[in-house]
């Protein structure tokens, strides 16, 4: 029997995963998909938010403010990169700039440190490509940027190698109250018992809650649609450049990615299905407040467009709490935006003053919170490539071009924790085929790659599990 299986793998989930994995507790995720990281953690923007946006007194202002200052450390420890390079709400009229105002008090109230008011000279000096319609902005140096997806698998594998347990495919279809806590049973059939869950299932939150009879909150999801730029034009901005936020939400940003991309966007339409289908439309809207925001921008070097889905609740703050309908079940839902932001806080909170107060903690001896990152080879010296080539001469081999992700990341990422069983859980975790062919060269020797380290034929190999074959038998 596990102690606590925490149901869904984003990036809370993650993150609490890692926490229980502290101390001396039989702990377990459980994800739905093929991989973790599928969901909201997979397409978002990755802004570590200041928090001047959310409502004083909030569950969101209170642990934005807590992640922002803890992510800097988390992102080290797990090998995962994190850039502070501040954000700026930018003001087009002069009711932007009431508003701007407002922001500011919120923010020190919130506890946001650093805030000021830029005039429309100040705004132009720190970034020279800001529309010539700019009245000035608000500047937050504390805002920063980060990979979601990086840091929900760093966060679990992290957790697995201080014991954690994970099992990919198990969508929760029936949970049975027991004696001693619960059985949690998946589609397939296949059962897991514990003392207490924890439900970090993103959109899925209410339904698997209504499971133990809990039917407190409604779930709702918005679609968010991108444009990602090439690398080329990396220098185009260098801080996070929003609009001044209405009451429809934070709007269309523009922002460098660690990864040195330029991305665009994203919109927030309704979505009733989940569907991560992009449309002519949204994308449209995108290119069109885009260019209200900056001059000229490069899209030209537009390398990919996505979309994703954030779930909200009918609450309109974080569900951070013991269920009514059973205290050993323990809801964390409606984490919309600052969620990124605030995974670290929320993740220590729900293990110290929830898990705590079911369970007892008794903290590991040998608890590791390092991890290295999943692909550094080329920032390495070239002495130490020649090296670490002359151990393993899979790392001289170049596989994808664009990204200069070699055989040996990719290898190493089939084989850690939690292991890549399919073309994007690579793709997430070294790069290959992020670049700019997005994968034109490289995906047919990954897929080699894949069926040769699973030991299965290349007509079992997905591009993101079951139904998403990519080979269907040799033409000679």
């Amino acid at each position: 029997m596990f102690d606590v299986i925490v149901i869904g793998g984003g990036v809370i989930g993650g993150l609490t995963l890692r926490e229980l994995s502290k101390y001396n507790l039989n702990c377990a995720l459980v994800e739905a998909q093929n991989d973790v990281a599928i969901g909201q953690s997979r397409a978002n923007s990755g802004i570590v938010h200041a928090g001047y946006d959310a409502k004083e007194g909030s569950l969101k202002a209170k642990f934005n403010v807590l992640g922002n200052k803890m992510m800097p450390r988390v992102a080290k420890e797990l090998g995962v990169k994190y850039r502070n390079n501040g954000s700026l709400v930018v003001a087009f009229t002069n009711e932007d700039l009431v508003t701007l105002q407002t922001l500011k008090a919120r923010g020190e109230t919130n506890g946001v440190e650093g805030l000021t008011i830029l005039s429309k000279d100040e705004l132009r000096a720190k970034e020279p490509n800001i529309s010539d319609n700019a009245l000035g902005a608000l500047y937050a140096p504390t805002g920063g940027i980060i990979c979601p997806y990086e840091l929900t698998i760093a966060s679990i594998g992290n957790a697995m190698d201080n014991g954690a347990k994970l099992y990919t495919n198990f969508k929760v279809s029936e949970i049975v109250k027991n004696q001693d806590g619960f059985t949690v049973v998946s589609e397939k059939g296949q059962a897991l018992d514990c003392k207490v869950i924890i439900n970090a299932s993103g959109l899925s939150c209410d339904k698997i809650a209504n499971m133990v009879g809990d039917y407190s909150f409604k779930m709702g999801a918005r679609k968010g649609e991108y444009i990602l730029l090439d690398k080329e034009n990396s220098n185009f901005v260098s801080h996070t450049l929003f609009f001044t936020p209405t009451k429809a939400g934070k709007g269309i940003l523009v922002t460098q990615t660690v990864d040195n991309n330029i991305l665009l966007g994203p919109t927030s339409t309704e979505q009733a299905d989940g569907s991560t289908v992009t449309s002519e439309s949204g994308l449209a809207f995108v290119i069109q407040k885009v260019k209200e925001m900056v001059k000229n921008p490069p899209l030209f070097n537009t390398i990919t467009s996505f979309a994703g889905v954030r779930a909200y609740c009918d609450r309109h703050d974080f569900i951070i709490e013991k269920s009514s309908a059973c205290e050993n079940f323990i809801n964390l839902a409606g984490i919309e935006s600052p969620g990124l932001t605030s995974a670290p806080a929320i993740a220590e909170y729900v293990v110290k003053e929830l898990i705590g107060s079911l369970l007892p903690l008794e903290e590991k001896a040998d608890f590791n919170p390092e991890r290295a990152p999943d692909y550094f080879f080329k920032n390495l010296t070239n002495e130490e490539k020649t090296q670490l080539i002359l151990k393993n001469p899979l790392y001289g081999k170049i596989v994808c071009r664009c990204e200069e992700i070699t055989e040996g990341e990719i290898v190493r990422a089939i084989h850690e924790n939690p292991p890549a069983r399919d073309l994007d859980a690579v793709k997430r975790r070294t790069r290959a085929s992020m670049g700019r062919c997005q994968g034109g060269f490289c995906q047919p020797r990954i897929v080699e790659i894949l069926a040769r380290e699973l030991g299965v034929d290349m007509t079992e190999v997905t591009k993101s599990g079951e139904g998403s074959e990519l080979v269907w038998g040799k033409t000679k």
